[in-house]
């Protein structure tokens, strides 16, 4: 049964994680390309640099709980890309394809609250002190980009959309 335990439930949830942010890496670049201000491709770029960084903790947990870094497929990433992709390519030239896009990187970014906000709680549980500091530090990283996305929504984005 200690295979089905909090840490391998820790692990499964770090694997997904890890999966869901290299993919987070690959779309960011499409999202920004898409965009059409530069206040919003340039949201796009810095959360792609947070993002490699991201990864880059996800791997010292691994390291620290004796894993190798792997991902296993998340096919809630998958769907939530593949929406976003589906509502720029529909919206693509017309007025409101960057509210679009900010409406598809909320959906990318409240995934990851949720993921990180678990992976912390459940650190915190194993007594894994470090990685809760590094899982931590991520998820205030996702917490601002959702906040700087909703105020770029709401000043600029969302009124140009509506007139």
């Amino acid at each position: 049964m200690a295979d089905k335990d909090l840490r391998a439930l820790f692990l499964h949830q770090l694997k997904d994680t890890y999966y869901a942010e290299n993919a987070i890496v690959k779309a960011l670049p499409k999202m920004a390309q898409a965009a059409q201000t530069d206040d919003l491709r340039g949201a796009f770029g810095v959360h792609l640099e947070e993002t490699k960084n991201q990864i880059k903790r996800l791997e010292q947990v691994f390291k620290l709980i004796g894993e190798k870094p792997e991902g296993v497929e998340c096919k809630a990433i998958q769907g939530i890309i593949a929406e976003g992709d589906e509502v720029a390519e529909e919206f693509e030239g017309g007025s409101a394809i960057d509210a679009a896009l900010i409406a598809a990187a909320q959906a990318v970014e409240h995934y990851e609250i949720t993921r990180y906000g678990t992976l912390l709680a459940w650190a915190k549980q194993l007594g894994l002190d470090e990685a809760a500091e590094l899982i931590k530090a991520t998820l205030v990283e996702e917490e601002n980009t959702d906040e700087i996305l909703s105020e770029l929504a709401e000043d600029a984005v969302n009124p140009a959309a509506a007139a």
